[in-house]
């Protein structure tokens, strides 16, 4: 039995044709087309107060099998990002491993070639275990007191052990791209990495509804010049990948199940190179609901919800081209993020401006959906 048996899966889809995005559920092997009047939004499933419920409920019609549709060879069908209408947020600085790297990225001010000696320096000038420390506690409060006295403060040490989490905008609702896309390198950059993560699906209510996987793709040089360029760091064309599907929650797959996930990296090149890593939710210093009340609450309202990336502990370091030089992509990367779960998103490196243009979103949808009667 594999994991689409087990569990509640929720996604989209595009018929070659056929205009509109299709939701989907997985059913017996088979994608089922489930979208209905009632919800033909993936945004109207999860305002739902039992989402899972009319998912297993809806009435529907194959349209491929999931093997196929994941390898890519279904006719005429492809798998789109799960999520529609969802504002897609994004929390940084959430693990230790990836504290640290963020710091030396500061550091080093975009050069790749420094941060191996940096990180040795840093390491031994901070002499901490920051893993046992609650954000925004006492004890990170009296160690953010020491590393300003050493000058080694960072806006990267704030937000990660200090009381406010790092949010920001990853890309535009229906912006992100899904499992077998593309996903984009702004090309000024030269040093950069995948970020695999886990993502929350959170209604405007609050409530966490179901989690997905994610790319949080990330230029190194970029947001290492300027905290103030982390939009142009992050917010690129096919930039955002998440998939293959939404889990839902049910009584067998929870936050509680997403708390303890092994999330593993594969990045496999063209030139021969490859990487494996993975990211334990286990270590993450920020709980998820902390994350989402930091994101969504009476300070800010989300109405139509989001997708909320948790963050990584995968910081790549192994050298890549020569020795200090760490890591980086090369075009043509096939990059597989993956728990036993949730399943795999696997995506290809390109440049954003060689990847397929961002043309159909929130307007495009509205008036499809509105000329098949389903609004």
């Amino acid at each position: 039995m594999g994991i689409f048996d087990e569990g509640v899966f929720l996604g989209r889809v595009r018929l070659d044709g056929r205009g509109y995005p299709r939701i989907v559920t997985v059913r017996e092997g088979k994608v089922v087309d489930i979208t209905a009047r009632a919800a033909p939004t993936v945004r109207d499933i999860c305002e739902m107060d039992d989402p899972v419920g009319y998912v297993k409920a809806a009435p529907g019609e194959a349209v491929a099998d999931i093997d196929a549709l994941l390898a890519g060879t279904a006719d005429g069908v492809t798998l789109l990002s799960p999520v529609d209408l969802q504002a897609v947020k994004a929390s940084g600085v959430t693990f230790v491993v990836s504290l640290l790297e963020r710091v030396i990225e500061e550091q080093a001010k975009g050069d790749a070639g420094r941060a191996d000696a940096l990180r040795g320096e840093i390491l031994e000038l901070i002499g901490e275990d920051l893993s046992q420390l609650v954000p925004g506690s006492d004890a990170a409060m009296a160690v953010k007191a020491k590393l300003i006295e050493k000058g080694v403060w960072s806006q990267y040490l704030e937000v990660g052990i200090g009381p406010d989490a790092e949010i920001f905008t990853k890309c535009q609702p229906m912006a992100s791209v899904g499992h077998g896309a593309d996903v984009g390198l702004h090309p000024i950059s030269t040093w950069n990495n995948p970020e695999p993560e886990v993502a929350l699906i959170v209604s405007s209510e609050g409530k966490i509804v179901g989690a997905t996987l994610g790319n949080d793709v990330n230029l190194r040089d970029v947001e290492g010049r300027s905290a103030l360029l982390l939009g142009k760091a992050k917010d690129n064309n096919a930039s955002a990948s998440l998939g293959p599907f939404i889990r839902l929650f049910d009584g067998d797959f929870s936050l509680d199940s997403v708390k303890q996930m092994d999330v593993a990296l594969e990045v496999s090149g063209q030139d021969g190179f490859t990487l494996s890593g993975h990211s334990s939710m286990s270590q993450i210093s920020r709980t998820p609901e902390s994350l989402v009340a930091a994101a969504l609450g009476s300070h800010h309202q989300y109405p139509d919800g989001l997708a909320l990336y948790l963050g990584t502990m995968f910081a790549p370091v192994q050298d890549r081209d020569g020795a200090g030089q760490g890591f980086t992509h090369k075009l043509g990367d096939v990059v597989t993020i993956s728990t036993p779960t949730l399943g795999a998103l696997v995506n290809t490196v390109r440049l954003s401006t060689e990847c397929a243009p961002w043309t159909y979103g929130p307007r495009a949808l509205m008036g499809d959906l509105a000329g098949a009667g389903l609004l």
